[in-house]
């Protein structure tokens, strides 16, 4: 009997087609490849063949998945959306996993963004735009700075490797647990001590996944809490944070800066005070798309190797616990 795989997926090149077609072949499995435009031909193949597997980023497809699914192979990191929703699943013991490959590219955004906040871009294009060629102004920069980091996954720790590269001078992480061996945190603490900790931030980098806890938690009360200097970085998830008190944070010049690469909803409305919050970096969530060849690669390698993982019977490498929604 035959073992089936649907993948929709639009980033694939011949090569990683070729890759897992070596991989499917090593452990009895037939893929069926589709693009984003062959929604209903997918649709139509899970059923038809019966698939096993699905590897995709698209809830609709899930739904649309019989009982026989087995495994739920998500391409993004986050996976918020397949935790909130039981619907999804007909099967409900269907295994999900997730994508941790874009610690890359979203350190890079992060860099990216830290050092226009801390060398006052926005300032500079404002002026700029306006056909000035204004003073200089005081600027930071990363080197015998200190640094927040509000989760310590593995978005979290390669911000963290980036920043020591660069000479760091401590960076803190808070995460659930308290702990973590990587050895890039200086300190690692428990969420608990956050409103401690951001009476002292100067930069506060979040990159949380989508849970009930992570909901709201840089509240108006916490904003409050950060020095009038400080600045945010939201790349994680935009239920994180009050919208409205950070742009009325920074409006008041309470905060420095910010940078958000994801917002509620998405996209923004046109009338939303994010679009005209003061020295605020604003990205369409695009710190971790499927563009980055690195991060495509990865992404392919991750499910080649869980796919040994699940024919073997070994436990899956990137196994979601859907209660804990990560």
């Amino acid at each position: 009997m035959s073992r089936d795989i649907c993948i929709f997926q639009n980033f694939l090149t011949g090569a990683h087609k070729n890759q897992i077609e070596a991989a499917a072949a090593e452990t009895g499995f037939t893929p069926h490849f589709f693009t984003e435009s062959q929604f209903e031909e997918a649709k139509a193949c899970l059923h038809d063949c019966s698939c096993e597997v699905l590897y995709a980023q698209r809830p609709d497809l899930l739904r649309a998945a019989p009982a026989a699914l087995k495994w739920y192979c998500a391409s993004s990191a986050g996976v918020d959306v397949y935790c909130t929703d039981p619907t999804l699943f007909a099967n409900p013991d269907c295994m999900l996993t997730n994508s941790n490959c874009y610690g890359v590219t979203i350190s890079e955004h992060v860099v990216m963004v830290l050092l226009m906040l801390l060398r006052r871009m926005p300032a500079y294009e404002e002026i700029v735009r306006n056909r000035g060629w204004g003073d200089q102004f005081p600027v930071q920069s990363i080197r015998d700075g200190e640094f927040t980091l509000l989760g310590a996954g593995d978005i979290g720790k390669t911000v963290a490797a980036r920043l020591k590269a660069m000479g760091a001078a401590k960076i803190t992480a808070l995460c659930r647990s308290g702990k973590s061996e990587e050895p890039v945190f200086d300190e690692v603490l428990s969420i608990s001590e956050l409103d401690r900790v951001l009476t002292k931030t100067k930069v506060l980098i979040m990159a949380l996944p989508g849970t009930p806890e992570t909901t709201g938690i840089l509240s108006r009360e916490r904003i409050g809490l950060l020095p009038s200097d400080a600045y945010v970085i939201n790349v994680g998830r935009g239920t994180a944070v009050d919208q409205e008190a950070l742009a009325d944070a920074l409006n008041r010049g309470a905060l420095a800066g910010a940078a958000l690469d994801v917002t509620v909803p998405e996209p923004l409305p046109a009338d939303d005070p994010l679009w005209s919050a003061k020295n605020l970096i604003l990205t369409p969530h695009i710190s971790g798309n499927l563009t980055l060849g690195y991060t495509c690669d990865a992404n392919v390698d991750l499910f080649c190797a869980d796919l040994k993982n699940y024919a073997a019977g070994k436990p899956l490498r990137n196994l979601v616990d859907r209660k804990k929604g990560y």
